[in-house]
């Protein structure tokens, strides 16, 4: 079962930098948390999505980078309720 980091801030990074050395992480930035920058990760090896409401709350719809995946409330749930969560928020 993979790990499913929810991403939030001020603790955020911490959360990006353990992440980033699970090979099974998969990342969900939430509330604030979208305004971190995921190029810290590297080659893009993990997958990483963040709510498209927290997105369009904060101007950022458009600019979200190319690898973060907008993902609604329900597939939030979705992925809470098949990984074990790791909280950053």
């Amino acid at each position: 079962m993979a790990n499913l980091y929810l991403i939030d801030q001020p603790f955020g990074g911490n959360g990006l930098a353990l992440a980033q050395h699970d090979d099974e992480a998969i990342i969900v930035l939430i509330q604030d948390g979208v305004n971190l920058d995921v190029s810290t990760l590297g080659n893009g090896h993990h997958p990483v999505y963040a709510v498209k409401e927290d997105l369009e709350r904060r101007g950022l719809a458009d600019r979200a980078a190319r690898r973060v995946k907008p993902i609604d409330f329900g597939e939030l749930v979705d992925l809470i309720v098949a990984h074990k969560v790791v909280n950053f928020a």
